[in-house]
């Protein structure tokens, strides 16, 4: 019977670009950014790493297909490279890959690597570029803001939740994450904004405003990964080791709307358990110290607390205006600004919560520093509420 891969595999060093509008920089720079950054942390020759997963989001308008870009830009010594792309989950999976390779013993030492530069394109939101002779005929008139603002009526309608705090509960989301993304140097908006602007910002989609989106931009982060008893053997302690990796895929079922009253996720709700199984984790709430969460929408945030199990059913408004998941609160979230702050470069979002991860356990994040932390979540969302791809994964200290 499979085992998972719970403290399998150890965290060697991590890297990051700066997110943002990067006109100064191509791909290949913003690639260079990160592994630099991620080599020098991890302490190896760049000749010691044996295999490579490369996470692109939308390549048509990228660095095109095949994880040549990858070995390219990095000069790899021609390792095996594999270009992996999940929808927003992609970080993930080149994260997953990796970590896939160490842990069943095909290679010692690996490399994952997410980028997106979508700036340039000239697109105020993602590219919609096909997806698929299938897809493009129901999806012809769909939109993410669309999608996720009937989730937000999905939610109250199931819940009775008043149409203003509901509201309020958005604003307070993403007050709390310009608050955070303010004390991150490598963020792409550093700027707090008050729950007044965020309710009166004009709407995109009723009741998601200008303030409950996030925005894209371009950057990259990297993961290399080893065995704990090699990480040793090269000096590292206080090590970090994955505890969990999961993933959930809709096989249509939501999208009938027989079964599902989208009010929640329910990609969510299963991997989310199928991680905490993997996890060993019992308690989410006593066990889980923070959370990074795919808030691609404030709304997607505020029932994904209720969906990992961090918030009774219907309760998650409440607790996200008692300040349960702010900074100080009982379980942080976004403490690095989210993928509202942050940023959200497609092919780097899941790499980039675990690199904030990372930095917490090595304590090492300068104003955000939470006090001990022993366990994250990190949580990606792909695709819309009724059709989509979740990802979760669980980093914590190997001990």
């Amino acid at each position: 019977m499979a085992s998972g891969i719970k403290d399998k595999v150890a965290i060697l060093g991590m890297g990051c670009s700066k997110f943002g509008e990067r006109w100064d920089a191509s791909p290949s720079d913003l690639m260079v950014e990160a592994f630099e950054e991620g080599l020098a942390d991890a302490g190896i020759g760049k000749s010691q790493i044996e295999m490579a997963w490369f996470g692109a989001g939308i390549d048509a308008f990228n660095v095109g297909s095949s994880a040549m870009p990858l070995s390219m830009a990095l000069r790899l010594p021609n390792i095996p490279a594999t270009k992996v792309e999940n929808m927003c989950a992609t970080g993930t999976e080149a994260f997953r890959g990796a970590v896939y390779a160490v842990a069943s013993g095909a290679c010692d030492i690996a490399l994952a690597l997410g980028v997106e530069k979508l700036k340039d394109v000239g697109y105020g939101g993602l590219p919609q570029r096909t997806r698929g002779v299938e897809n493009d005929m129901y999806w012809p008139n769909l939109s993410a803001p669309g999608a996720f603002a009937q989730l937000a009526s999905g939610y109250r309608a199931k819940h009775g939740v008043d149409k203003a705090d509901l509201k309020r509960a958005m604003a307070h989301v993403s007050v709390k994450s310009h608050a955070n993304g303010a004390k991150n140097p490598k963020a792409h908006l550093q700027r707090e904004i008050t729950e007044e602007q965020a309710i009166n910002a004009p709407y995109i989609a009723e009741p998601i405003g200008l303030f409950d989106c996030c925005g894209v931009s371009d950057g990259a982060a990297c993961a290399i990964v080893t065995t704990p008893e090699i990480a040793k053997r090269l000096g590292k302690a206080d090590l970090v080791s994955v505890k969990a990796l999961q993933l959930a895929v809709s096989n249509g079922e939501e999208s009938g709307f027989s079964t599902w009253d989208d009010s929640h996720i329910k990609t969510t709700r299963i991997t989310a358990q199928r991680a905490y199984d993997e996890a060993g984790i019992r308690h989410p709430r006593e066990e889980i110290s923070m959370t990074e969460v795919h808030d691609c929408f404030s709304i997607t945030e505020l029932v994904t607390m209720e969906d990992l199990q961090l918030s009774d059913e219907g309760q998650a408004v409440r607790d996200v205006l008692n300040g349960d998941f702010d900074a100080d609160g009982r379980i942080p979230c976004q403490i690095d600004g989210g993928l509202k702050c942050f940023g959200h470069p497609i092919g780097a979002s899941g790499m980039r919560m675990i690199y904030e991860n990372f930095l917490q356990f090595q304590a090492r994040a300068g104003e955000r520093q939470l006090k001990d932390p022993r366990m994250a979540l990190n949580h990606n969302l792909g695709g819309f509420p009724h059709q989509n791809i979740c990802s979760i994964s669980i980093i914590g200290r190997y001990e």
